[in-house]
């Protein structure tokens, strides 16, 4: 965890408070390295479910267990001095009760020193996120788009194409900020329909995939980095494209190895006469 104080950091309070003022740059991190590298350019740092994928090599975040989100949730909070640190919370850990999700948020919040959770859902979680806050909890949701869904949505695909899906969105984000959630990631969603969501809820709407009229911006750091090649969505863009990097430097290191190259006498210790 950060030895700085936590007054320095950012607050989810502060993050509320840029609404109509500074757009809010978010990246996701699940180590301490990055966290450190990301921390001094990023008020909101995710340690979202997507780990499982781009950490862990499964297909979907279906898998992302909370024990694997505290750890990461950990990592993350000994690399910050700066940002707002908020964990997602794991299909399976909420959806059952607001009790589970108060159960499920405190563990988080207490084991890693983060500033609050994240969980998806839309009218249907409004009820779990005022509980939460009411009780100390800040919560940041998710609607459009909701990756732990995949597997009834039918896959990823953008959505608010139609009236009605448009409709259920903008009442989804509405019901999110009126339950008390201090931000609210609007993903995969149509443009003009983000653009609505955005100018009519009282906190930032942080978009990906979404709209730049979005009170900010996530991406996942392995596909802005180019570190993460599985699959490119539309809405990345790549900042950097790192994978040929590593792969060119492991390839040199490799040749060195095998031809007797590294290590040079400047990589070892000698004994002192």
């Amino acid at each position: 965890m950060s030895t700085h104080s936590k007054q320095k950091r950012l607050t989810t309070a502060s993050i509320r408070a840029m609404k109509g003022k500074d757009r809010v740059v978010c990246l996701t991190a699940y180590t301490t390295p990055i966290a450190r590298l990301l921390d001094p350019h990023c008020d909101l740092l995710l340690v979202g479910d997507s780990l499982g994928m781009v950490l862990y090599g499964m297909e979907t975040t279906v898998g992302v267990t909370l024990d694997m989100m505290a750890a990461h949730g950990r990592a993350v909070m000994r690399g910050v001095s700066r940002a707002c640190v908020i964990v997602d919370l794991p299909f399976g850990s909420y959806q059952e009760s607001k009790e589970q999700a108060f159960r499920s948020a405190v563990r988080l919040m207490q084991e890693t020193g983060c500033d609050g959770i994240k969980l998806e859902g839309g009218e249907e979680m409004a009820q779990t996120i005022a509980f939460l806050t009411a009780r100390g909890v800040p919560v940041f949701g998710h609607v459009g788009l909701m990756p732990q869904l995949v597997n009834t949505a039918g896959g990823f695909r953008s959505l608010g194409h139609s009236d009605e899906e448009a409709a259920k969105i903008r009442r989804d984000a509405l019901a999110v900020a009126e339950a008390g959630a201090f931000a609210v990631v609007v993903e995969g969603t149509v443009e003009p329909v983000a653009r609505d969501i955005t100018a009519s809820i009282p906190v930032p709407t942080i978009g990906i995939g979404a709209s730049p009229a979005c009170d900010g911006q996530v991406l996942v750091s392995d596909d802005m980095l180019g570190l993460f090649n599985d699959f490119k969505p539309r809405f990345v863009k790549r900042y950097a494209d790192l994978s040929p990097l590593v792969s060119q430097a492991v390839e040199a290191y490799a040749e060195e190895v095998r031809t007797g190259q590294f290590p040079t006498k400047e990589h070892t210790f000698q004994r002192k006469s």
